[in-house]
C-alpha cells in the first residue's frame, strides 16, 4: 500500500519545527468563546449561538480577562492566576503607581506559555484613576493592544 504522506529527502514540512517549538515551551493555542467585558456577558451569534474566538483572540481574552480578576480573592483561580492592581488605588505618586502597573500587568501576563512579551506601556491620569494600554506579542510574533485601568 502506498504511503498517503510520502517523503524524500528535499520535503521539509514547514509548520512541524514550529508546533515543536510550542509543545517545548508548553504553550497551549485553543478556542473560547468571545466575551464583552462591557456589557458583562458572552457575545452571541445572531443565530443565538456562543460566537467562538479564534486562537489569538481567545490568548487576548485571556489577557484581559488575568488583567481584571483581582488575585487571591476567588477560590476557583491558583494563586498564581490574576492581578493586584486593585492595591495601587491611592498609594504612592505617579510615577511608583507607573512603575507598579508596568511590573503587574507583565507579570501577570508573562505567567502564560503563551504571552512572549509586554511592552509600551502608555498612561492617561484622569484625577486618582489611571487607565493604560500596552503590547501584548505572544510566541507566534502575534501583537495585540490590551486596554486597562486602576482607580
Amino acid at each position: 500500500m502506498a504511503n498517503l504522506f510520502p517523503e524524500t529527502e528535499d520535503m521539509v514540512w514547514e509548520d512541524a519545527t514550529e508546533l515543536e517549538t510550542y509543545e517545548g515551551s508548553g504553550a497551549v493555542f485553543g478556542r473560547s468563546w468571545k466575551f464583552d467585558f462591557d456589557a458583562g456577558e458572552f457575545v452571541m451569534s445572531p443565530t443565538r449561538k456562543m460566537a467562538l474566538a479564534d486562537e489569538k483572540e481567545a490568548w487576548v481574552l485571556w489577557c484581559e480577562k488575568a488583567i481584571r480578576t483581582p488575585r487571591y480573592r476567588h477560590l476557583i483561580y491558583s494563586r498564581d492566576y490574576g492581578s493586584e492592581l486593585e492595591e495601587l488605588i491611592g498609594s504612592g505618586n505617579r510615577a511608583i503607581q507607573e512603575s507598579e502597573i508596568r511590573r503587574m500587568v507583565s507579570e501577570t501576563l508573562l505567567a502564560d506559555a503563551r504571552t512572549q512579551n509586554v511592552d509600551q506601556f502608555v498612561f492617561e491620569w484622569e484625577g486618582e484613576s489611571c487607565r493604560f494600554a500596552c503590547r501584548i506579542t505572544n510566541i507566534r510574533d502575534e501583537e495585540a493592544v490590551l486596554e486597562g485601568s486602576v482607580g
